[in-house]
């Protein structure tokens, strides 16, 4: 069983979105909703990995150290302006979109190992991850045309 490695995948994506969106939050002040939200963002992820870890326990000896290999090339810190804050964005939605995925395979092995704990856990985190995606969508949506037309 390699369940364990994407749970250690995950836990080290959720690592890196929840700095993501404390950094997001912190470098653009000037943008009350993002920052908000982001802050909003970074302690829901945090409550993710605090439920996810009694089941890494379970199955913490099935762990590969692979997480770091992906993860290191998709968030590289904040920047400033219109452009700087879409990219910002752009990079947390990437971050997003990994959690978003090893949620969606997680819950598919875990019901296929019958671990009702890990469905439950796996299920609503990867609903809030979806909503997170939809609200980094729309505000890309948002900020583009001001960060791509308009010349500052």
């Amino acid at each position: 069983m390699h369940l364990g490695h994407y749970i250690e995948l995950l836990r080290h994506s959720q690592d890196v979105l929840s700095k993501a969106y404390r950094e997001v939050a912190a470098a653009h002040p000037d943008e009350p909703d993002v920052r908000i939200d982001c802050e909003k963002f970074a302690e829901q992820i945090q409550r993710h990995s605090d439920r996810l870890a009694p089941v890494h326990t379970r199955y913490s000896g099935e762990s590969q150290n692979e997480p770091e290999r992906l993860l290191s090339s998709l968030f590289h810190g904040t920047r400033s302006g219109p452009l700087g804050l879409l990219r910002d964005l752009h990079d947390v939605y990437l971050v997003a979109s990994e959690c978003d995925l090893a949620w969606t395979l997680i819950t598919q092995a875990a019901r296929g190992a019958r671990d009702t704990e890990l469905i439950c856990i796996a299920s609503e985190c990867d609903g809030q991850v979806a909503v997170q995606l939809a609200w980094l969508r729309s505000r890309m949506k948002q900020a583009a045309p001001q960060a791509l037309v308009v010349e500052r």
